[in-house]
């Protein structure tokens, strides 16, 4: 397995002077770090990209600024499906200016907007062709696209393991995958053996984060029973860490975040990224 660690973990916004960050993370062991884009967020893409491959280092790129609502790939409007498209191009062309692996998240609709009612006829299906679009855009440029279920809190779209293997069934293209998201599967399931082994056709990356987005271990989240199904099912994908550094000004706060469970982003990594590797052994024996 490939460890990582989101930016958020050390920093509000990616900039041209976070590129120490890419030395802590190779400092700390990591293979990859995730760097949120969105239209507020700029810096020299190619810089970032030249830097973390001096270093050994894969990067991910994943929406996390300014995201207009407009741009849904599920919205009801097609005027608003088209800007969706456009939109998430954009990312995946940043992404591919940083020579990065993957552009995930939750890109079938947009976080934080659950409309309370039954889902339409076509709202798969037509959320489906967005994706494949997407899917056959990113292939062109080397860049994956994960799919990141999250709760029903965030999403009304896809919450849940058969979900998204049923979007992805639908948008029917072989360049879509999924980030499993520990902390939000939480709310969603009863069984993280029985979810990680329905999505694992199409895994491509872990978030490990325990049920307060802390370092994960000594919470709900179940860790020996996901690592035995990732040897089971032979994943050897990414597993990174995601939490929002609270010693940011009110960056946690903002994010929703109000309990203060990362006020160091090394130790938070190093003490995440220890507690991960003793469970990959242990399910090794």
């Amino acid at each position: 397995m490939k460890y990582g660690a989101h930016s958020y973990i050390f920093t509000e916004r990616w900039s041209d002077d976070q590129l120490h960050i890419l030395d802590t993370a190779k400092e700390l062991g990591l293979s990859m770090v995730e760097i949120a884009v969105g239209d507020d967020v700029f810096f020299d893409r190619r810089r970032s990209g030249k830097h973390a491959a001096s270093l050994g280092l894969d990067l991910f790129v994943g929406p996390g600024g300014v995201w207009p609502l407009e741009c849904d790939l599920s919205a009801d409007e097609p005027e608003n499906r088209a800007r969706g498209l456009t939109w998430h191009k954009r990312q995946v062309d940043a992404a591919a200016e940083l020579s990065a692996v993957a552009y995930a998240g939750a890109l079938y609709g947009h976080p934080g907007v659950v409309q309370r009612r039954p889902p339409p006829s076509d709202e798969y299906p037509r959320t489906a062709e967005g994706l494949h679009a997407l899917a056959e855009y990113a292939a062109a440029r080397n860049v994956v696209i994960a799919l990141e279920p999250m709760s029903h809190f965030r999403s009304h779209m896809v919450n849940t393991p058969e979900q998204v293997m049923r979007l992805i069934g639908l948008a029917d293209h072989t360049n879509l995958r999924v980030l499993f998201d520990t902390y939000h599967f939480v709310t969603e399931i009863r069984s993280y053996e029985a979810a990680l082994r329905t999505i694992a056709p199409r895994l491509y990356a872990l978030h490990a984060c325990e049920n307060d987005r802390g370092t994960p271990g000594g919470g709900l989240i179940p860790w020996e029973a996901i690592f035995s199904v990732l040897r089971e099912t032979g994943f050897s994908g990414y597993v990174s860490l995601e939490s929002y550094n609270s010693s940011v000004g009110d960056f946690a706060i903002q994010r929703g975040l109000f309990h203060n469970v990362c006020p160091d982003g090394r130790a938070f990594t190093e003490r995440g990224i220890a507690f991960l590797k003793r469970m990959e052994a242990k399910a090794r024996k």
